[in-house]
């Protein structure tokens, strides 16, 4: 073989060389990188530790910006707090919160800052059947509590919720009516007690009335008409009728009746059978019922 034909035959020898070279290393690394895939999918955490992760992040960023917000990632249910996430960041609801703590320096508050939030740890809104809203707290010493309607239970019960009572012993004849008048465990059964208005100065009725809450609690209201379905809305009393008149019926069942306070029952607040009627629609939808007598239960 001549010297020019023998320097062409090893130069194409070199390229081939430098081809399969080439050629396994383009195999490696698509091995390694589906082993990498691979092995990202079997460590991909669950929907639950993802959401988990992002509260955890939205917290850290979010009150570093604004110590403003510290209590609502310290007391409000994770899961509502993720709903209502982008709410509490509007400029209004920042203006709400300063409004209370300039409240807090010289008046009392109900109910006590750590109670105001507890209807969304009670109540996360995966667990909502009922919903039923009240105007604003209890404005006595220890009444309020965050639940609307509800009192602790070494606390007399207010006339309105006596009256809620008497109206369920008509409509439920297996009803007990409790000793107290604690409403937590209807609210761990699935019933949102959502009070407008969720602060009040102390012995001032409607004295945090258009300060920032209702547009805040017509937010929950608004996820819940257009998120869930199948849910049942008591609206008891004209405010509170015209709170719910953005829930849609089509999906939900809204039942309304005058206030069950002692001026108003008597016009028909005890024999609406709201009670009856919201456990007629539940089982309709295939939900289970509301034990109403679960007052009664330790």
């Amino acid at each position: 073989m001549s010297l020019p034909n023998r320097l062409r035959f090893i130069q194409k020898m070199l390229k081939r060389k430098d081809a399969s070279s080439t050629n396994e290393t383009t195999s490696r690394e698509k091995k390694q990188q589906k082993q990498s895939s691979l092995t990202a999918w079997i460590k991909k955490p669950s929907p639950e530790q993802v959401q988990l992760n992002i509260t955890k992040r939205l917290s850290t960023e979010v009150t570093e910006i604004n110590e403003d917000l510290r209590l609502e990632f310290e007391t409000m249910d994770k899961e509502w707090l993720s709903v209502l996430l982008t709410e509490i960041k509007k400029p209004y609801f920042i203006e709400l919160k300063k409004f209370l703590q300039d409240e807090l320096k010289k008046e009392k508050i109900f109910p006590p800052e750590p109670e105001i939030y507890s209807w969304s740890r009670f109540t996360p809104p995966s667990s909502v059947k009922v919903v039923i809203l009240g105007q604003d707290p209890y404005h006595n010493d220890g009444q309020a509590h965050g639940l609307c309607f509800s009192v602790p239970k070494k606390v007399r019960s207010p006339p309105s919720l006596n009256n809620i009572f008497i109206a369920l012993e008509k409509d439920i004849p297996t009803f007990q009516k409790p000793n107290h008048g604690y409403l937590a465990n209807w609210a761990k059964s699935g019933v949102l007690l959502l009070n407008a208005t969720l602060t009040v100065q102390a012995h001032k009725p409607m004295s945090h009335s258009g300060k920032g809450w209702e547009t805040f609690t017509d937010a929950v209201i608004q996820y819940l008409s257009e998120k869930k379905m199948g849910l049942v809305f008591m609206l008891w009393g004209a405010h509170a009728i015209k709170k719910g008149k953005s829930v849609n019926k089509k999906n939900h069942l809204v039942l309304t009746s005058v206030h069950p306070s002692p001026l108003s029952a008597p016009r028909g607040f005890f024999d609406c059978h709201h009670w009856s009627k919201a456990n007629e629609y539940l089982k309709s939808k295939g939900q289970e019922e509301i034990d109403w007598n679960c007052l009664n239960d330790p």
